[in-house]
């Protein structure tokens, strides 16, 4: 207990021990200030001031004191963490000399202690240079005594590169300076501003613009470039990072504009670069107003809530305020995880987790019958191609079937809103899974023509990073050494992130009419053997020498292209220009629900002819008989 109680003690005098010292250093300041005011006064010759002014000196001596003591006090002079002194802290040192160099003026008046007129001037001037140079030294000896450290401790240093010489470069630059726990070294910095060029960014040279970025990194022998420019947009950054990543350096990268406004600047916040920042399109953008116009007060059920679409959807329906988030998945590890994120996250959210599968009409009706939710987000599906190709049965119970439960139990109970989460795999589908989900939008149409709930389907392209899908196997690929596996060198896909394919299934919620199936403008589709040479370079690697990449040919059901919308269809515009609407086909509604109970029959009866049965129910389905 001693032994505690001393190092707390200890602990307690050090910034004591330093705030004595810097008053002690301030009291000389007031001195030699006063001193050197005569002698610059007097032609720097002692000889020639009056003894008088001397005796006038040591008169205002305690006053100066007192006054300076109150007024750095107040500017905080002696509480500033001074080895991370800025800007900031001169100019309240500034103005504080000045307050004091004025209050001299008064102490003068008052007193009737007579000084020269120019003294108060020259008292400012030096005692700035004194008390400013004291703090300030400190900084400079701790960044000496960093960089001191920092080779003691044996740390390989390597060497960086910073792209954009602007506020986040500056404050990136200032940690790195700082720091003892960084092995960084910058030996560059890159800047589009011809203005900049062959200046220095604390103490870096501005080397050129991003056509020099291959040639300084050959001559700086340059192993990481930082992107520091959080208000570029994506298609902006697209062409930047294109030039990069073909250097075989890593990469990282600022998230965002916002850590630039919050002050929230650092190396902590860099990141990797990510495949989705070579999308070469801004993020989709939603009215945020809309989404919580109908959310905001309502009980929301989220069907396979657990997923990755379906998490997603979870965390933001959780910010704008439900009246209770009902969320309903079979699998109930992924459940528990989201569960524990969003009770830490929001403690007030009113949160109901529930297990079972869509399959189960007396657990969907239960559900429904107890929490009468009023918006329903069913995005509860199989939805890996090959997997659904050797079980067409199970694609066709859970998808189909537990659309039609959850739909059917949706309007006998009241729900006003009815959300389906489709991919552009149904439009022309040559597999299980898009053919399933074809008829999944059927049904929606079909139960919309029939039922006061707004019934509405959202169909999109490959979402990045969700559960199964080519990026997340890519990465383990590459950290296996490769071989990276592409079925096609001519295979494409349409492609966005989670956040904007959860982005657009909330925006249609609140675009809802019914019967509707809302369509994402997705901009150009990327080929997948881009993105897998991408992935390569992004990592470090050089295609082919160091990760080679293998053709497969395609797997079963798969196509070369993609389609978002069947021809028949057309696109109407909504207010927001990235999201259309598909106008509906026509079809006869008796003869697709006699359709479906067969359907359902062989289902259940395991029929392997059932593929038969689906081309019937959806003509433009196309597969190897």
């Amino acid at each position: 207990m001693k032994k505690l109680k001393d190092v707390r003690v200890g602990i307690l005098q050090i910034p004591v021990t330093r705030i004595a010292l810097l008053i002690f250093a301030d009291l000389l300041s007031v001195l030699l200030a006063s001193v050197l005011s005569l002698y610059v006064r007097y032609d720097f010759k002692f000889m020639d001031v009056p003894r008088y002014f001397w005796e006038a000196i040591l008169e205002c001596y305690i006053p100066n004191v007192v006054v300076m003591l109150i007024v750095f006090n107040i500017f905080r002079l002696y509480k500033s963490v001074w080895r991370y002194a800025s800007d900031t802290e001169l100019v309240n040192n500034a103005i504080a000399v000045v307050f004091c160099a004025g209050m001299q003026i008064v102490i003068c008046w008052v007193g009737k202690i007579n000084l020269p007129d120019s003294h108060p001037f020259f008292y400012g001037v030096f005692l700035l240079i004194f008390t400013a140079g004291i703090r300030f030294s400190y900084r400079i000896l701790r960044v000496f005594q960093n960089r001191r450290l920092s080779r003691r401790s044996g740390l390989t240093k390597f060497n960086c590169m910073i792209v954009g010489a602007g506020a986040a470069g500056n404050a990136i630059l200032k940690e790195i300076e700082t720091s003892h726990y960084l092995n960084m070294h910058v030996s560059c910095a890159i800047d589009d501003h011809p203005g900049c060029h062959g200046k220095y960014l604390r103490g870096v040279p501005i080397v050129g613009g991003r056509e020099c970025i291959p040639d300084c990194v050959e001559k700086y022998d340059i192993d990481e470039i930082i992107i520091a420019i959080p208000s570029a947009s994506r298609a902006a950054l697209r062409p930047l990072l294109d030039i990069c990543k073909e250097t075989g350096c890593k990469l990282r990268i600022l998230p965002g504009m916002y850590q630039l406004i919050s002050g929230d600047v650092s190396v902590s916040q860099l990141r990797e670069v990510q495949i989705e920042d070579l999308l070469g399109r801004d993020p989709i953008e939603v009215n945020v107003d809309d989404i919580i116009g109908y959310v905001q007060d309502k009980a929301v059920l989220v069907t396979g809530g657990g997923g990755s679409i379906g998490s997603e959807l979870c965390r933001q329906i959780a910010q704008h305020e439900p009246r209770r988030l009902i969320v309903f998945d079979i699998y109930e590890n992924s459940a528990y995880e989201l569960q524990q994120e969003l009770r830490v996250k929001y403690p007030d959210l009113n949160l109901v987790v529930l297990i079972g599968s869509v399959r189960n009409t007396s657990r969907v009706e239960e559900i429904f019958r107890t929490y009468r939710p009023q918006i329903v987000y069913h995005a509860a599906a199989h939805k890996h191609v090959p997997l659904m190709e050797d079980s067409p049965g199970e694609a066709i119970k859970n998808n189909v079937f537990g659309t039609l439960k959850v739909a059917r139990a949706a309007d006998k109970y009241g729900v006003q809103r009815f959300v389906m989460i489709s991919t552009d795999k149904a439009v022309n589908p040559t597999n299980i899974m898009g053919a399933s989900k074809r008829i999944c939008e059927m049904i929606i149409q079909n139960q919309n023509l029939k039922s006061k709930t707004e019934f509405v389907a959202v169909r999109f392209g490959n979402v990045l990073g969700s559960n199964g899908s080519v990026v997340p196997l890519f990465k383990k690929q590459i950290a296996q050494g490769g071989p990276v596996t592409v079925t096609s060198p001519e295979i494409v896909r349409y492609f966005m992130t989670i956040p904007e394919a959860v982005s657009l299934v909330l925006q249609a919620g609140a675009y809802a009419k019914g019967g509707e199936i809302f369509v994402l403008d997705m901009g150009e589709p990327m080929k997948m053997l881009d993105m897998a040479k991408n992935l390569i370079k992004l990592s470090g690697f050089r295609v082919d020498e160091d990760i080679k990449i293998e053709f497969i040919g395609l797997r079963p059901g798969e196509k070369m292209y993609e389609e978002l919308l069947m021809n028949e269809e057309g696109l109407q515009e909504t207010a927001n220009k990235m999201i259309h609407i598909g106008k509906p086909i026509e079809f006869n509604s008796e003869e697709f629900e006699e359709q479906l109970e067969r359907l359902n029959q062989m289902a259940m009866a395991e029929d392997r002819d059932i593929r038969r049965m689906v081309k019937e129910i959806v003509p433009t389905y196309q597969y190897d008989e």
